[in-house]
């Protein structure tokens, strides 16, 4: 799954610095705003990114909205939250050939404010150029799926997460 689209950049700008926070919107169940959701603990949303550059590109955020890790999350909440990012990852990694695990948290108050991190797995064999930064931006184009593949990726990823939780024999 290589093809790539033009996303739309401008758009998405007044979307992100305009429009209601897409998490909470999520949260809420806004019309316009699903996900294909991955993880669900009642505290905790896990879902696939609706513009991904990286096949099994996945965001975790808490569900409360929140926007300073170090001022709106006591440090019990933050490392609950890590947890769900580090499980994540490795679901990921149990389903999608990767090489490396990006993990980094963007947005800032003018945009995107709601605290969420980014999972992206690295494809193994791409070139060291199209890799890091370049292989997140979405000015290179996001990959072009449906609804379709992204429900068959959720539900492979749910499995995965669903045995990371089943207690060792």
């Amino acid at each position: 799954m290589t093809a790539r689209i033009p996303m739309d950049l401008d758009a998405y700008e007044r979307r992100a610095r305009g429009g209601e926070c897409f998490i909470c919107a999520l949260v809420a169940g806004s019309p316009g705003s699903e996900h294909e959701i991955v993880h669900d603990d009642g505290e905790h949303l896990a879902f696939l990114s609706r513009y991904p550059t990286l096949y099994g590109y996945t965001l975790v955020a808490p569900r409360q909205h929140a926007e300073l890790i170090h001022r709106d999350l006591d440090r019990p909440a933050y490392l609950r939250l890590q947890d769900v990012v580090y499980r994540v990852a490795q679901a990921l990694e149990a389903m999608v050939p990767c090489e490396r695990m990006y993990v980094l948290s963007l947005g800032s108050q003018q945009g995107n404010s709601h605290i969420h991190w980014h999972v992206a797995p690295l494809p193994p064999g791409t070139p060291y150029r199209q890799q890091q930064y370049r292989a997140l931006m979405a000015e290179h184009g996001i990959i072009a799926w449906d609804a379709a593949q992204a429900a068959a990726l959720g539900a492979r990823l749910r499995a995965a997460l669903a045995d990371l939780d089943r207690p060792a024999r």
